[in-house]
This record gives structure tokens, C-alpha cells and sequence, in this order.
């Protein structure tokens, strides 16, 4: 329990009873809430606090989360934070406009307490393996061609340009980096870039690379059907 006071969820629901259930349990559980009723007080709160975790509703007035969750993708200093939309819209175009806009997961409601406690528990497991990984002069560099990585600073070089990738889009891009030519399947993806606790949509890997394709080109990610995807160096 001692560990879990130091992990920060900011809960963002224009619902207050939802605010208060799933606050109460999380705060049963030895975690740190704070809590905001609307996308525009997130950001705030989510400035203020610089949470671990956000779960994040859709539906919400002024300004909904796939909104919020851009904006919060926008800020720097909230890179590593993991966004969890907690939200009763299941429709697939719902999923993928979140994962478009930076979130790590998607949790439908209603939801048991005890595997909502599973699931924030899975998410955080992810955010310190990130956070904990060992890291050497030589590792945390991935250099292809006019591709540069810098695992430690979270930053992608790509012609000479610095672009600022989601989190899940540079763990993407990274993993696929790291051993040029070698096939990922998407059983591997998933594990290495959501963890295997993380239950997410069919189309979730499909919908980072297209995201990730959008900023490099689609000739350095290659698709292997029915398997899964590869990086390779077009110099070669």
C-alpha cells in the first residue's frame, strides 16, 4: 500500500456520483485522486497535479474528452501520463476517435469495483515499467537512416525535424525501431506497448500506426498480412 500514495489519478466525469464511487474506491485502495467535472478543468487539474493516471469521460459539456484528451497530448510535461477513457459510449468510431487523440485504454461503465481496481492497477504496472527501465548511453538511442530515437527524452528526430509523438505512438514506433526487418506480431505488439492485463480493440494497433505513418511516411512501417508489421530502412 505504502507505493500506491504516491500514484496520482486525476478522475474527470461530469457525473457526480460517478465521481464520488469511483473516487471512494480508488481512495480505499491507497491512490491519490483529484477529481474534475469537465474537460477545461482537467487540463487544470491535470497541470496542477501531474497524474500517473487519467480516467477520462467522453461525454461531457464544453468540452468532451477526445478534446481534452488532445489538448492534454499537447502538453509536455503529461507525455508519460496514461489516459483511460471510462465512459458508457462503446461504439467502435468512439474507441478510435480516443485512441486517435492519445488514449491508452478504454474502459466501458458500468464497471465492478474490483475490476476497475484491476485494470488501474494494470495501467500503472505499464507507467512504472516505462518509468523504472534502465536505461545507458548506447539503449536509449535507436539511430535508422534519417530516423533518430531518444527513449530517454522522449524525442523522435526525423530529417533533420523533432517531432513530439502520443505515448503509445513513440512505444509503437520505438519497438518497431529496435530490430530493423524483424516481423512484430500483434499478439508481441500488444504485450510490449499495452502490457498483457490491458484489454484493448482489434483496430487499437492499426489506428497507432496510421497515426505514426501519418508523421514519418508509410514506407518505413511495413505491413505483413495476417501476421503483423516490420521497420525497415528504405537506404538499404
Amino acid at each position: 500500500m505504502a507505493e500506491l500514495k504516491n500514484q496520482k489519478i486525476l478522475l474527470v466525469d461530469d457525473e457526480q456520483d460517478i465521481l464520488e464511487f469511483v473516487s471512494y474506491n480508488l481512495t480505499k485502495e491507497g491512490y491519490t485522486v483529484s477529481t474534475a467535472s469537465n474537460g477545461k478543468e482537467a487540463i487544470q487539474k491535470a497541470m496542477e497535479t501531474k497524474p500517473h493516471l487519467i480516467l477520462l469521460d467522453v461525454m461531457m459539456p464544453e468540452m468532451d474528452g477526445i478534446e481534452t484528451c488532445f489538448n492534454i497530448r499537447e502538453i509536455d510535461e503529461l507525455n508519460s501520463t496514461i489516459i483511460a477513457f471510462l465512459t458508457a459510449r462503446n461504439e467502435d468510431y468512439s474507441q478510435i476517435a480516443g485512441f486517435e487523440a492519445g488514449g491508452d485504454d478504454y474502459i466501458a461503465k458500468p464497471i465492478k469495483p474490483k475490476v476497475l481496481i484491476s485494470r488501474v492497477k494494470a495501467l500503472l504496472k505499464r507507467y512504472r515499467n516505462h518509468s523504472e527501465e534502465p536505461l545507458d548511453n548506447e539503449s536509449h538511442l535507436i539511430q535508422i537512416g534519417d530516423l533518430v530515437i531518444d527513449k530517454e527524452k522522449y524525442i523522435i528526430v526525423y530529417k533533420g525535424q523533432e517531432l513530439i509523438l502520443p505515448r503509445k505512438e513513440f512505444e509503437l514506433l520505438a519497438l518497431l525501431a529496435s530490430k530493423k526487418n524483424k516481423v512484430f506480431t500483434r499478439d508481441e505488439i500488444y504485450a510490449a506497448v499495452w502490457g498483457d492485463n490491458i484489454i484493448v480493440g482489434d483496430r487499437t494497433i492499426d489506428v497507432h500506426i496510421r497515426k505514426v505513418r501519418e508523421k514519418i511516411g508509410n514506407e518505413l512501417i511495413k505491413t505483413i498480412k495476417g501476421v503483423g508489421y516490420k521497420f525497415v530502412d528504405i537506404d538499404e
